[in-house]
């Protein structure tokens, strides 16, 4: 692609989203500019990344930009986006990660005519698993989101939803990642009461997970057809799921995400 990106802000994930480009090789990484205003950062990305641009200013780059992924933190767009409206073309495609900042938030930082993206990404982008949800205003036409695809494509799978259901989304994916981490320590520490070491308790539940989501991923089948895959009459499996379903496994989960997601929309 010769279109030139530029990622405002170096920190955790506008790295993955660097790392996602140049590993897919979707972006020539001359064509790739990180602007990052820590100096400690800045000569730590120069060393990760020795082909692309690390840049500290901001103005120069975004002047010549196609598209601008705004990757910093929600408190540091009202002081950013208005002094760089007056370098932007309106042509250009402004891509979000902020977490819980709304489409016309952006748009009246910076201004209605341009094209925007909110993205909620997560943080298994980092090791190129992600899953990213784009959410385009109305100005953006198929072949922009599909540039925006692209991009984060690289860091895992994407999909297209309307911005109404971001605050499930920011639970089902952008929060997610905590639960699965927590499940893997608790499988890990059933293990290690019943005498498997520690280190070895997390590799075992962690592949059991991993293997688990690619097969289901791979064979197109309900979850629950899976699960009585597994489960023999009067077996070992079934015994765990009766106790799964006796303290509420399913119902803590469900309620967990539903308030979350409640916890995003009181956050606006």
């Amino acid at each position: 692609m010769s279109k030139k990106v530029v990622v405002i802000g170096g920190g955790n994930m506008g790295t993955a989203i660097v790392v996602g480009m140049v590993k897919s090789q979707s972006y020539d990484p001359s064509n790739i500019t990180i602007i990052e205003a820590s100096h400690t950062r800045h000569d730590f990305l120069k060393s990760e990344f020795p082909n692309v641009n690390i840049v500290l200013d901001v103005n120069g780059p975004v002047k010549e930009a196609d598209i601008i992924i705004l990757a910093i933190k929600p408190n540091v767009f009202s002081e950013l986006l208005p002094t760089l409206a007056d370098f932007i073309d309106p042509e250009t495609l402004i891509v979000s990660v902020a977490a819980g900042l709304q489409i016309k938030t952006i748009a009246k930082l910076l201004g209605d005519d341009y094209k925007i993206v909110r993205t909620m990404p997560n943080l298994p982008a980092a090791a190129g698993e992600g899953m990213t949800v784009l959410a385009p205003n109305s100005l953006i036409n198929a072949t922009d989101l599909a540039h925006v695809k692209e991009i984060f494509d690289g860091c895992g799978k994407t999909e297209v939803l309307a911005e109404k259901h971001f605050d499930a989304v920011t639970a089902l994916s952008g929060s997610s990642p905590a639960m699965i981490f927590m499940f893997i320590e608790a499988m890990a520490d059933g293990a290690v009461l019943k005498g498997i070491p520690r280190q070895q308790a997390y590799n075992i539940a962690s592949q059991a997970v991993l293997g688990s989501v690619k097969y289901f991923a791979e064979s197109g089948k309900h979850p629950g057809e899976l699960k009585d895959m597994v489960c023999s009459p009067g077996g070992t499996t079934i015994e765990m799921v009766s106790t799964l379903e006796a303290t509420g496994f399913r119902s803590s989960i469900v309620q967990a995400i539903s308030d979350c997601a409640d916890k995003s929309a009181s956050m606006k």
